[in-house]
């Protein structure tokens, strides 16, 4: 495993400038925290303590917990069992339906879809919101942070060079040109000498039945830790900087200059 040959310290730059993308392939922007509510955590009190706190977003849906599990036991007939585990938490969204708003009882998830506005709109508005969240919900720690970006590369309908988008490029076993008619690849970085994860999906989206959109290439890039400062210290922008930074590295690190030059 390539960890074993970078043991050295990464210096994270904050205050490293990265291109402008004009016309970014970022469909989906997500800060997800985990932590556990210690408050008392009902669909009613829930939804009386948040309302008058989101102006500019409604009510989209409550949501429950359910555990599923299948009994094999010697030669008799496979048994299913399910248990409610009661209400999770509460969806809310603004009315153009680009931004979504979890507040769940282990955690919180805040999520905007394109088109992106910029990190200090998106950033500050997930702060804002956590806010509401923690106040209502008093967690005691946080056991996860993660900032998730999901990009969407269009390719063309015809046949393509997926070289010609990401790099490193898949390629086929060596010395058996083979076609590729499907691509998955998931891989998790350690960042030495913090405590963040970076993982990352690419793939190859199909067209969509109902869309005009072809085929897309999928970077995922989720930058998470599990060791965050306790709430006692708040959550510190710096954090989310960091791993917006991360996020960046890997991007750019990740798709050609072609591709670059296409999105500005």
């Amino acid at each position: 495993m390539s960890h074993i040959k970078s043991p050295q310290k990464i210096v994270v730059d904050c205050g490293e400038t990265f291109p402008h993308l004009a016309r970014s392939p970022l469909v989906e922007s997500v800060i997800d925290i985990r932590a556990h509510a210690s408050a008392a955590f009902e669909e009613s009190s829930v939804r009386a303590a948040l309302e008058p706190q989101l102006s500019g977003f409604v009510f989209l849906d409550a949501h429950r917990a359910f555990e599923h599990e299948l009994h094999i036991e010697g030669e008799s007939p496979p048994r299913q069992t399910f248990r409610d585990l009661g209400f999770r938490g509460v969806r809310f969204q603004t009315a153009d339906q680009k931004q979504i708003v979890q507040f769940n009882r282990d955690g919180f998830v805040y999520s905007r879809l394109e088109p992106y506005p910029d990190w200090n709109t998106f950033s500050q508005e997930g702060l804002r919101l956590w806010g509401i969240f923690s106040a209502m919900a008093r967690p005691v720690e946080i056991n996860r942070i993660g900032l998730r970006f999901i990009n969407r590369i269009e390719l063309p309908s015809g046949s393509f060079d997926l070289g010609d988008y990401i790099k490193p490029a898949p390629e086929p076993p060596r010395n058996f040109d083979l076609p590729f008619i499907g691509f998955m690849h998931q891989e998790t970085f350690a960042v030495p000498g913090h405590s963040y994860f970076v993982n990352v999906v690419r793939t190859v989206q199909p067209p969509q039945a109902g869309s005009d959109k072809g085929p897309g290439l999928i970077l995922d890039i989720d930058v998470f830790s599990t060791r965050v400062p306790t709430l006692d210290q708040g959550l510190p922008m710096r954090t989310l900087d960091e791993m917006r930074w991360l996020k960046n590295k890997v991007f750019f690190g990740s798709v050609t200059e072609n591709a670059i030059r296409s999105f500005q």
